[in-house]
């Protein structure tokens, strides 16, 4: 299977099976919901270039149900009155984000509990699972993402969404800690920007797990059935 290694792609030497094994393999894809993607002045968290893959996602997790992997949903849902973060201590990221991207006017809605910003735009079908409650940048703290992944008898995560160098490293970081194998889509992941993104993908690739592209994936996939 190709890889990319510190960007450059390469084949993967034997060795490197358990990553590529669809019977002990889920999905996790990440904060595909309305809060970062929507296309409206008022949207609370704004991720922009996750907008083009929301198809690509769509077509990756269809595939991936075809060959029996499961697919989990992480959305973040914060309490209603905001306890869970600006009504009691909040994100880091809500101070220094803004240093970068400037003021974001709607930013103390993001993610509270009922409300249009918790909704996903990827599909969700019947059979995938959610996890909704993400409070902070990683999809493992504070939710059951771990406990329901144990429970499945899974041991490598396969992530996408958003963001690359914000909630997608955390997520491998976390996954890798707790003794996951991780492989992170480069083609089904956005970060803030394309240097954020390529030095978030470096990283994983040289300490976290594997990144690769997602036909590579389903092909091998495809070939172990």
């Amino acid at each position: 299977m190709k890889a990319y290694v510190y960007g450059a792609r390469r084949d993967l030497p034997q060795g490197f099976e358990d990553f590529t094994t669809a019977a002990r393999s889920a999905i996790v894809s990440i904060d595909m919901h309305q809060g970062h993607l929507a296309d409206t002045p008022d949207c609370p968290c704004p991720a922009p270039r996750a907008r083009e893959i929301v198809a690509p996602i769509d077509a990756f997790h269809a595939a991936a149900r075809s060959v029996g992997v499961p697919v989990i949903h992480v959305k973040s849902v914060l309490r209603k009155g905001g306890v869970d973060d600006i009504a009691g201590i909040p994100s880091a990221w809500r101070r220094t984000f803004p240093l970068h991207v400037g003021a974001i006017a709607n930013s103390d809605a993001h993610a509270i509990e009922g409300s249009r910003w918790t909704e996903f735009v990827t599909q969700v079908e019947p059979q995938d699972l959610v996890v909704a409650g993400k409070k902070r940048l990683s999809p493992f703290f504070a939710t059951d993402l771990d406990f329901l992944l144990r429970q499945m008898n899974v041991r490598t995560v396969v992530l996408n969404g958003g963001m690359t160098d914000c909630c997608i490293l955390n997520a491998a970081f976390d996954a890798s800690n707790l003794s996951y194998r991780v492989v992170v889509l480069r083609d089904l992941v956005r970060g803030t920007d394309e240097d954020m993104e390529d030095a978030a993908l470096k990283m994983v690739s040289l300490h976290l797990g594997v990144v690769t592209d997602a036909d590579e994936l389903l092909e091998q996939w495809r070939s172990k059935r």
